[in-house]
């Protein structure tokens, strides 16, 4: 299945994409309907009102999440490509919810930044709790998969040691469309992934390539704390991104921004700068 969070005249609402339109389930976004434990069956047997996909507004595929953990230094042939050994432990760092938009939403190019960059990136669902998980727990934890570009502040970034504050500007982060419903036989799937600027690529990866796959984020990230329904992983980023290269190059006013995953979605995203 296909779910989202749409944007209507009643506020949000949780969706189910029926080839070209959009069904409501009866909760108010994707969160709430997470936490229900028969979640899966109440969306797949939902039939409430309809609307017409092409007229859709796609608003953060979760909106208030309790948790956004994002991942660094993750793809393989990105790391061996630069010389550095493969890290034995994930990199992890967080995000705010408030930096969190939608896949056709303007991002906004914070005034006090001038090296915004691009990091299209393997979004992760969750849609169980789940604490010291097995690799069957961290399967089955797994609701499904979405799109993700981790829009990076980097002059705040490398600021210092710590990420975050490059990492959360407001409106600054696109996840959507829809989250692509995934169970344990599938949650190790690769995906081809890209990135464009302006109509030019600028990131390719497959999926496969991650040093720590889904199921191994989740299990390690249980270990620290309990994941719970509507939780987002940001599992890392390719090589390709603005700020390596020679000169460097980042998003600014007017930037088109497009990142798709194959199987998975798109998100079409102009900057504006901010106001």
């Amino acid at each position: 299945m296909r779910l989202a969070t749409i944007r209507t005249a009643d506020g949000t609402r949780a969706v189910r994409i029926e080839d070209d339109r959009a069904v409501e389930t009866g909760h108010s976004d994707l969160v709430e309907l997470l936490t229900l434990p028969a979640w899966r069956e109440l969306a797949a047997s939902a039939a409430g009102r309809r609307h017409q996909l092409d007229g859709v507004s796609y608003a953060p595929l979760v909106a208030r999440p309790e948790k956004i953990i994002c991942v660094g230094l993750n793809y393989r042939t990105h790391l061996l490509e630069m010389g550095r050994e493969l890290p034995e432990h994930p990199t992890l760092f967080a995000k705010y919810s408030r930096s969190l938009i939608g896949a056709n939403d303007d991002i906004v190019v914070p005034t006090v930044s001038d090296a915004l960059d691009w990091e299209a990136e393997l979004g992760v669902v969750i849609g169980l709790p789940v604490r010291h998980a097995t690799e069957e727990q961290a399967a089955a934890a797994i609701a499904g998969f979405t799109v993700v570009n981790d829009v990076t502040g980097r002059d705040y970034q490398y600021r210092t040691l710590q990420w975050l504050q490059g990492k959360t500007f407001e409106s600054s982060t696109p996840v959507g469309p829809w989250l692509v419903t995934a169970d344990p036989d599938t949650v190790g799937s690769s995906h081809r992934m890209t990135c464009e600027v302006d109509g030019e690529l600028m990131q390719e990866a497959d999926t496969g390539d991650l040093v720590f796959p889904p199921v191994a984020l989740v299990r390690y990230i249980s270990s620290l704390l309990t994941l719970v329904p509507g939780d987002l992983i940001a599992t890392g980023t390719p090589g390709g991104v603005g700020h390596a290269r020679k000169p460097p190059r980042y998003l600014k006013n007017g930037s088109e921004l497009i990142t798709r995953i194959e199987g998975i979605g798109e998100c079409r995203n102009i900057c504006v700068d901010e106001k």
